[in-house]
């Protein structure tokens, strides 16, 4: 199984060529559409994000992650190996949680170039053909297109283990932070520009127009308003930075 990661949108060609290079490389595989609205530009949220969703691909998914801003620099071309599961992309952060929190993995800089390679759009013309190859075959031959590298270089350890901020904002206006709620307990409230924000199980825990923080199908920590739109009632956006408190502090806001 492919699975496609990425700030593209579905406006435009660009995963749709893709997914063109995909087929040709790996005909019969399955090609998943993760999600196209990963935070753009900002593999830091993306990252967080990420490392929650993959976490019940099966063994053996190939996972094609592109958010960019570097791309035609000379930042590198990556291949991570994960519990398992495959990930290509570039070298510039989104995949430090993944593999900070993988019990086993390894990692490759990719060294080969295709014959043509758009300084824009490395996504079709150099990951793709790799995770396409990946998925054919079961394995990355680093021997003709990489070298191993430490899995220091991929971490960025100057990045929190939870990330205290909106890393997505869904279509209902929920927000997602990059925190994970198997840290909180039911005492902890969440602080959003000074309103705080008390943790519930599921919306038809609290009445309706109600503000509320609870933990997500992925395990983060998201904020919501029941029947509303959270984003809205906040005034947030991805970014936006949110903070853990006790329960000792000022009357919750519902």
């Amino acid at each position: 199984m492919l699975v496609l990661y990425t700030d593209f949108g579905f406006q435009g060609p660009y995963v749709g060529q893709m997914k063109a290079v995909l087929h040709m490389g790996a005909p019969g595989v399955p090609v998943v559409d993760l999600m196209h609205d990963a935070p753009p530009f900002d593999p830091q949220s993306s990252a967080y994000l990420l490392a929650a969703l993959v976490g019940d691909l099966t063994p053996g998914a190939v996972v094609l992650a592109v958010v960019d801003p570097g791309v035609g620099t000379d930042r590198r071309a990556l291949v991570v190996e994960a519990d398992g599961r495959w990930f290509i992309g570039p070298d510039n952060g989104l995949f430090a949680l993944t593999v900070r929190r993988a019990a086993a993995a390894r990692a490759w800089e990719i060294t080969w170039r295709p014959e043509k390679l758009s300084a824009s759009f490395h996504g079709r013309d150099l990951f793709a053909p790799v995770a396409a190859e990946i998925a054919a075959a079961g394995t990355f031959d680093d021997a003709r297109k990489g070298r191993q590298i430490a899995l220091q270089e991929v971490d960025r350890p100057d990045w929190p283990d939870e990330l205290e901020r909106i890393v997505y904002v869904d279509g209902y206006g929920n927000v997602i932070s990059g925190m994970r709620a198997e840290n909180l307990s039911p005492n902890h409230r969440i602080l959003v520009h000074n309103v705080e924000i008390k943790g519930e199980k599921t919306f038809a825990s609290v009445p309706p127009d109600s503000l509320f923080w609870y933990a997500n199908s992925s395990g983060l920590v998201e904020i919501a308003c029941n029947r509303g739109r959270a984003d809205r009632r906040l005034g947030v956006s991805v970014g936006t930075g949110v903070r853990v408190v006790g329960n000792q502090s000022v009357t919750a806001v519902t």
